[in-house]
């Protein structure tokens, strides 16, 4: 089940039994209830259907609100273009032509951000109490960008004072907004701030670390968790960042994960994200993403990690996908499986070779198992075959394949196993993950008997 007390404790920096799993949801959401992005992004009613339908799905302990770097941006005068699978882009930047006197009064009341508000006041309601929300601000640096353009980059060469005097505009508009959200009830408020991957680790001291440390310590003092969330290769701005006053760091697949693990816990911080966006999650099958989530798991260990994608997911993920990463984060069990079966994928058990069934006298129970001896539903499994071969009055041979071994890895391959436990009555998979009764199985292994003597 989803807990928000667990990703709490990770936050912390403390130990959790489970890595929390927190999908960023944005216009995914709308590809699961089928709208288009700008029909999504413009409906409370929508996002609220749509992140039902995900927290439904995903069993996740955080969810953002809404991913969208362009709500701030909007108010402040900036054009939007919106485009039917992708959040808006910004289209005009008022800071090239005016100053920052000529930009709109920002207010919370209007653009979207009433749909944020409404879709906060309903999740509340509806998950809040098993599941963290989470308010994304687009970060001052990004949010700069948005205002003045490219032209941002020549200006921190030649014109350092101008930037220093946005930064700090934007860095008030960012605490307003994390007020914003945790008045409305978000228990994470996380800095978006993708375009600071483009910088270098001078210029992200001088023109992001004081801004963005002003809105973390804002947001400490509203009583809510803060995290700073990079897009895009920002590995050698990695330690600058993990010297911000943050309590999370997030990052996508660019950058190492256990170097990042390694840089957090010296500066005492939570980190989290790297699942590989396109290639697994979106364009890879739900074994890659299983195996992906487990790499994660794996990397990230038992302290302060939080599992997440490295930014948000696209529209048109499969769900399948993302369900097998909930799998993973929920049932240790079936990540020991996954693991075992990683391990040999590049075998192909040539040497593994299953008995003619039929041309046998005797019924054959094949049970393949993680280790019956370990695993309680493979041990009750074993158990009901054991209890239903001394009901039976016919020859029955009976073997456990545990995939721990390579020889049960290779059966179960061979016998075309997919879940475990499961029992195969003479080379078929009968069981699958389901335990029978005794007498059932029993009747079952009569009955192959009968079939096998043209009775």
């Amino acid at each position: 089940m989803p807990d928000k007390d667990l990703l709490f404790a990770a936050l912390r920096r403390e130990s959790t039994p489970r890595p929390p799993w927190v999908p960023f949801v944005g216009v995914h959401g709308g590809c699961l209830i089928g709208v288009s992005a700008p029909e999504y992004l413009r409906s409370s009613q929508r996002i609220v259907q749509g992140l039902r339908r995900a927290h439904e799905l995903y069993r996740p302990d955080g969810l953002p609100v809404i991913f969208d770097l362009q709500m701030k941006a909007e108010v402040l005068g900036c054009e939007l273009r919106w485009a039917e699978e992708v959040p808006p882009s910004v289209a005009s930047h008022p800071l090239i032509a005016g100053g920052l006197g000529d930009l709109p009064p920002f207010d919370t009341g209007a653009g979207r951000f009433p749909v944020a508000a409404a879709v906060l006041r309903e999740l509340k309601k509806d998950v809040g109490h098993k599941t963290a929300l989470y308010g994304l601000i687009t970060g001052p640096f990004t949010l700069t960008a948005h205002l003045r353009g490219h032209e941002l980059f020549l200006d921190m060469i030649m014109h350092p004072e101008q930037v220093h005097e946005t930064m700090n505009y934007c860095a008030s508009i960012a605490c307003a907004t994390a007020r914003f959200y945790r008045e409305h009830g978000a228990d994470v408020v996380a800095i978006v701030d993708p375009m600071t991957s483009q910088i270098s680790p001078e210029h992200f001291r001088e023109f992001v670390a004081p801004y963005v440390n002003r809105v973390f310590d804002c947001v400490r003092d509203l009583g809510a968790f803060s995290s700073l969330f990079v897009c895009g290769d920002a590995t050698r701005n990695l330690e600058a960042m993990c010297r911000t006053t943050c309590d999370n760091l997030q990052i996508d697949e660019n950058i190492s994960l256990p170097e990042l693990r390694s840089l957090a816990q010296q500066n005492n911080k939570s980190f989290g994200g790297n699942m590989r966006l396109t290639t697994v999650l979106l364009l890879g099958t739900e074994n890659d993403a299983k195996l992906d989530a487990i790499r994660c798991i794996d990397q990230g260990g038992d302290t302060g990690f939080v599992l997440a994608p490295g930014c948000d997911l696209p529209y048109g993920t499969p769900p399948a996908n993302l369900i097998a990463v909930a799998q993973m984060v929920h049932d240790e069990y079936q990540r020991d499986v996954a693991r075992t079966l990683t391990a040999s994928s590049l075998d192909r058990f040539d040497d593994i070779t299953l008995p003619d069934y039929d041309a046998l006298d005797a019924v054959t129970l094949d049970v393949v198992t993680l280790d019956s001896a370990a695993c309680p539903p493979c041990l009750y499994m074993v158990q009901a075959v054991r209890g239903a071969i001394e009901k039976v009055a016919v020859d029955v041979v009976f073997r456990e394949h545990k995939i721990r071994h390579r020889d049960g890895i290779g059966h179960m391959l061979r016998l075309g196993v997919r879940h475990i436990p499961t029992i195969c009555i003479d080379g078929k998979p009968t069981y699958e993950s389901v335990i029978p009764d005794v007498e059932t199985l029993a009747r079952a292994i009569e009955a192959r008997h009968r079939e096998k003597r043209g009775q």
